[in-house]
């Protein structure tokens, strides 16, 4: 059985998504009447996979595909909610491309994402926040990782992601004037399943933070500590520490600090 794989995006006009439903099928499709008719004398053996960008807003024409489908589909057909990214190019610079995560992560298209690295300086040194991710997650569950993290979804900038991570991670909520950009790096991960290529950008805060006060999102973060950078540095190849810590990016922190 072939699948078609069509992405319906909530940010889209009619035009943009009878052009991606043209292009899926081989078949010129203007309209949703144009779209019945295609699925009424559709012959052979085809499953239907119906990505859904996942924002919160309405969009006529997506309705019409999916009741379209409801009503004259005879074929397999599913509808799959997801977050939409941007794709990126090697430089960084945004594509006016967006795919579903998912399939991203299958093919292992370039896509932004964010890291935020919160930092207390004490006198024995620079001490970072470590969040330890959640069991629950699908990559590098129970290891400890960058403060704050998360993909930029399509429509969103750097800084805003990088914001909007640290308020739905921690509780934090900050003045964007409060995070200090230290550069992009490239990532790339690889476990089989998905194919996670980034380029993120890294950016520092220097604010007072009290752990106590903080609001852990049970899915993603299940704990955080503190840690001075030189001794984390010396303890990510730590067979009995597990983490998912890029030294790059600890490297990036202490050329801003010293």
């Amino acid at each position: 059985m072939d699948d078609i794989e069509i992405y319906l995006n909530m940010l889209e006009d009619e035009k943009n998504i009878y052009a991606e439903i043209s292009n899926k099928t081989d078949c010129k499709i203007a309209d949703s009447k144009e779209l019945a008719d295609y699925l009424d004398n559709l012959s052979g053996d085809v499953k239907f996979k119906l990505y859904i960008s996942d924002e919160d807003t309405d969009n006529d024409t997506v309705a019409e595909v999916t009741t379209a489908f409801d009503t004259h589909c005879k074929n397999s057909y599913e509808f799959i909610g997801d977050e939409f990214l941007n794709l990126i190019d090697e430089e960084g610079h945004f594509l006016p491309v967006s795919k579903p995560r998912t399939l991203i992560h299958r093919d292992g298209d370039l896509h932004p994402a964010v890291h935020v690295w919160i930092i207390k300086e004490k006198d024995m040194g620079v001490y970072v926040l470590l969040q330890k991710r959640s069991a629950e997650k699908a990559v590098h569950p129970n290891c400890y990782d960058v403060s704050s993290a998360g993909h930029v979804p399509q429509g969103e900038e750097f800084r805003i992601s990088a914001i909007r991570e640290t308020a739905e991670e921690l509780g934090i909520n900050l003045h964007e004037g409060k995070l200090e950009f230290l550069g992009t790096h490239k990532s790339c991960y690889n476990n089989g399943d998905i194919h996670d290529n980034e380029i993120r950008a890294v950016y520092l805060c220097r604010e007072k933070i009290d752990t106590d006060n903080l609001v852990l999102q049970a899915s993603e973060v299940s704990d955080v500590v503190w840690t001075e950078v030189d001794e984390l540095l010396a303890s990510v190849d730590n067979e009995n520490f597990a983490n998912c810590i890029d030294c790059a990016e600890l490297f990036m922190i202490k050329k801003a600090v010293f």
